[in-house]
């Protein structure tokens, strides 16, 4: 069992010496870049790029800038080798949905602050988490979760409760609110409740996957700061979660410092620094471009119908959901094809027709069975959500010390 007490102090997180190689890097293929992997791997299987040096500078991005203390949401990306360098990079607490990504996170850093902030979990759940890994910070929305928690863990005053909240509106290309968190009133009876059991009292929002309005945290930190105020509480901590964006193709977003100095003079004017623990949990925005995912050409019809030996099932499952416009390169062997675009239909491997993306897809136009594309911007959500559908995966990595630079 872990002892991980101390934890539960969260104005003071662990630093660590950096770390400059991880076991794991050195168990992965390593190649010069995605030319190279082509040349001498010539896969015919879906190959995701992961780029450490990539991953390094969104790290130090969001280290440097954002005005409070920076976590990771492990659903973005639960690779073993992208979480160890994280960590080494300079991530020190980690946002958990399951046990099974718990359990992964202790593997890798038995150290590792971790908050299990999915606001819905079993009893058995909130006992492995409290009682074998040590996990002192959980999140909630409704006071039956509460109520378990209280049933489980009995009297912790080293426990943080994080009172999930959601406002109206529209902010962000995937709205998360329909699911998770508690409207204002209920979330200010909620934190009192909290406060009165004797834990911790924390708020945490989320103002939806890929967020393209800086004025949501404006508008959350407000709301946070009055249901603060009506309970009459001083939280321990704000956790305004992820949301923060990715540059993808032909999307218009804000530069994240627009984000940041938001949050920064919000949260300024509401809470003080000395009470209350600024944190964030970006996921999408920090591993994003870390990786991109190259897939071969299986067959080209003569409607200008492609088949790839990876799809919705796979590792593009928001082409399905949402459909984000990813950059691409075409390669011939180990050289880029620079020919006219054209629209071509894209399908994936399986064989259900709704393993398609949902809208054309511009490509080289002399594009042929046996050519790959390089679709970028993958490090977020292509592994962490593939299944085995009919056999297929999309699952293998490698590293490539330089990667491709699409934009973000």
């Amino acid at each position: 069992m872990i002892n991980n007490q101390e934890t539960c102090e969260l104005s003071t997180f662990i630093r660590r010496d950096p770390i400059t190689t991880s076991s794991d890097e050195l168990l992965l293929e390593r190649f010069r870049d995605t030319a190279q992997v082509i040349e001498q791997l010539h896969p015919d299987y879906p190959v995701h790029c992961f780029c450490p040096d990539q991953l390094d500078k969104r790290v130090k991005l969001f280290v440097n800038n954002f005005p409070g203390k920076v976590g990771f949401a492990v659903k973005a990306n639960g690779e073993s080798v992208v979480l160890s360098h994280l960590t080494a990079s300079g991530i020190h607490f980690f946002d958990a949905a399951s046990i099974r990504e718990i359990e992964l996170l202790i593997q890798i850093d038995p150290d590792a602050i971790i908050f299990y902030d999915n606001p819905v979990k079993s009893e058995h759940e909130i006992e492995q988490a409290y009682f074998k890994f040590g996990v002192r910070c959980f999140a909630l929305d409704d006071d039956i979760e509460l109520n378990k928690i209280r049933y489980v863990i009995g009297n912790d005053p080293m426990v943080q409760l994080n009172v999930r909240f959601k406002i109206p509106g529209s902010y962000a290309i995937q709205d998360l609110s329909t699911k998770f968190g508690a409207d204002e009133h209920e979330a200010t009876t909620l934190l009192t409740q909290v406060n009165k059991a004797g834990y911790r009292p924390a708020l945490t929002f989320h103002p939806g996957s890929q967020c393209i309005c800086p004025s949501a945290y404006k508008d959350y930190i407000e709301t946070a700061a009055r249901i603060a105020r009506n309970a009459n509480i001083n939280i321990s901590m704000l956790n305004v979660g992820g949301g923060f964006p990715a540059q993808y193709r032909d999307s218009s977003i804000p530069p994240l410092s627009d984000f940041f100095e938001i949050v920064e003079t919000q949260f300024n004017k509401w809470f003080s620094k000395t009470e209350c623990v600024l944190a964030c949990e970006p996921g999408r925005s920090l591993v994003a471009s870390s990786s991109s995912l190259l897939c071969r050409v299986k067959h080209r019809r003569k409607d200008k119908t492609l088949f790839l030996n990876d799809g919705i099932y796979g590792g593009f499952m928001e082409q399905f959901v949402s459909f984000f416009k990813l950059p691409m390169k075409v390669y011939r062997n180990s050289n880029i094809l620079l020919d006219e675009l054209v629209e071509f239909k894209v399908f994936g491997p399986t064989c259900d027709s709704a393993d398609c993306f949902k809208e054309s897809v511009f490509l080289p136009a002399s594009i042929a069975a046996g050519d790959w594309i390089e679709f970028g911007l993958t490090g977020a959500y292509g592994s962490a959500t593939t299944t085995r559908f009919n056999g297929y995966s999309s699952d293998y990595y490698v590293i490539v010390e330089q990667g491709t630079h699409f934009a973000n």
